[in-house]
């Protein structure tokens, strides 16, 4: 998959406009356009970094070097465990709004909360 094609779908995942996207990358709407379409295929370095950031995910997988997706909202893990929690509630859309609340919690308190969630959803 090209450049452009993962940021568009990262982008949509993100529901982010492409204005939304270029405010957060600091660069300009066109620029978002340009990279989506592959009419800009050499994307400097800290604009990658910054869609990355962004876009919830790393530079590596937006060059299409890592297959996986990889989501980093702080930064980077302190462990696997961490990880794997993250990645759950970045898949799940349902629970998409404690992603970046969760970042800072211990991957139990997590699945606490998300248990919490679905008993308040079935009405319990």
């Amino acid at each position: 998959m090209s450049k452009g094609k993962i940021i568009k779908r990262l982008r949509e995942q993100e529901n982010l406009t492409q204005g939304e996207l270029a405010t957060k990358v600091k660069t300009s709407k066109q620029n978002i356009y340009k990279y989506e379409n592959n009419i800009v295929t050499n994307i400097p370095s800290d604009k990658i970094e910054s869609l990355a950031k962004a876009l919830r995910t790393t530079p590596s997988y937006l060059m299409g070097w890592e297959d996986e997706i990889k989501e980093e909202p702080s930064g980077y893990y302190t462990n696997d465990e961490t990880r794997e929690m993250v990645q759950f509630l970045a898949q799940n859309p349902e629970y998409r709004v404690l992603f970046d609340a969760a970042k800072d919690l211990r991957p139990e308190d997590v699945e606490m909360v998300t248990a919490m969630l679905d008993r308040l959803k079935k009405g319990e």
